[in-house]
């Protein structure tokens, strides 16, 4: 670990600059998940957070951290949803415009969101080159500062705040789970979680359609994705050099989830909790169902559901 990533303080000090914005989200069981799956979940509820997903803790950070010189000129991003309706409300609760760059094909609930909360959107074609090259002629334009959906310090210690509070609730978890896309909750929840507790086990579920995260950490590299075709559509993110760092030296295990189990997860919560979750919040349990036989029977696994922004018309 070096100077350039948060440590456990930063993710104290991070929980107590946004605390007077964010909901503390819920824990929930199922006595009835349990019993299927043969273990003991606690599910920390972020699809119960503000906009729908964990993404306002790590954007509400990242604005509360600017300088009154820098949150004059607004805040900026390209995303194809969670971030971007995120930056939005907390860029409209500090009184600063938000410009968001969103890919033309970004679902429909999320771009409705965004709009919600007062972001400027500008459209762009559904590469990562379009959306870098749009986001800096606005940069150009406005002068608004660049805030990544991921890959930076402020967002890692916002996103560490959801483990921070799972932990307090649940001190005796055995292994704390997270999706990954990009890695800025799977980070900021590696931090949390081993500097509380080091003998807890820290694993992370991604989609077998999108596997770069596992396969970077395997190779010792960043891979780049390779087009992903899968419905957990926060998921579709390459690491980045922080969030890589912190995976590789502080993440257990990736386990890898097939799509129909995705989708089975999914609708597991939906049918035994009562709660609805999206694709990539399910993907970690449906990892678990997709590897029974790695160890996990019988312990006490926490489980972060990162957000409940599902387009049920897709279902």
């Amino acid at each position: 670990m070096t100077a350039h990533l948060p440590t456990l303080s930063d993710i104290i000090n991070a929980h107590s600059r946004i605390r007077p914005f964010i909901h503390r989200t819920p824990v929930l069981t199922s006595g009835s998940i349990n019993e299927i799956l043969g273990a003991e979940f606690f599910f920390k509820c972020e699809n119960f957070q503000k906009v729908g997903a964990f993404k306002f803790r790590g954007a509400t950070n990242s604005v509360l951290s600017l300088t009154p010189e820098e949150l004059a000129r607004g805040v900026g991003t390209h995303s194809s949803g969670n971030h971007a309706a995120a930056l939005a409300l907390a860029a409209r609760n500090a009184g600063v415009p938000a410009y968001i760059v969103m890919p033309r094909t970004a679902p429909e609930i999320k771009k409705i969101a965004v709009g919600g909360y007062g972001g400027i959107i500008t459209f762009c074609e559904p590469t990562l080159e379009a959306r870098e090259t749009t986001m800096a002629k606005v940069q150009q334009e406005t002068g608004c500062t660049f805030i990544h959906s991921f890959n930076q310090f402020e967002i890692i210690a916002g996103q560490g705040t959801a483990a921070l509070e799972l932990l307090e609730d649940c001190p005796d978890l055995d292994t704390i789970m997270a999706p990954v896309g990009g890695g800025g909750l799977l980070s900021g929840t590696a931090i949390a979680a081993k500097s509380i507790k080091p003998d807890i086990t820290v694993w992370a579920g991604e989609p077998a359609n999108a596997d770069d995260a596992f396969r970077s950490v395997q190779s010792g590299s960043i891979q780049p994705a390779v087009p992903p075709n899968t419905i957990a559509d926060g998921l579709l993110t390459s690491l980045g050099p922080l969030t890589f760092e912190v995976i590789r030296h502080r993440v257990d295990r990736i386990l890898l989830c097939p799509e129909p189990t995705i989708t089975e997860a999914m609708r597991l919560i939906w049918e035994r909790m009562k709660i609805i979750i999206e694709p990539s919040s399910a993907v970690p349990l449906g990892a678990l169902m997709a590897n029974p036989d790695d160890g996990w029977k019988g312990k006490k696994i926490g489980i972060i559901l990162s957000g409940g922004n599902c387009q049920l018309k897709l279902m």
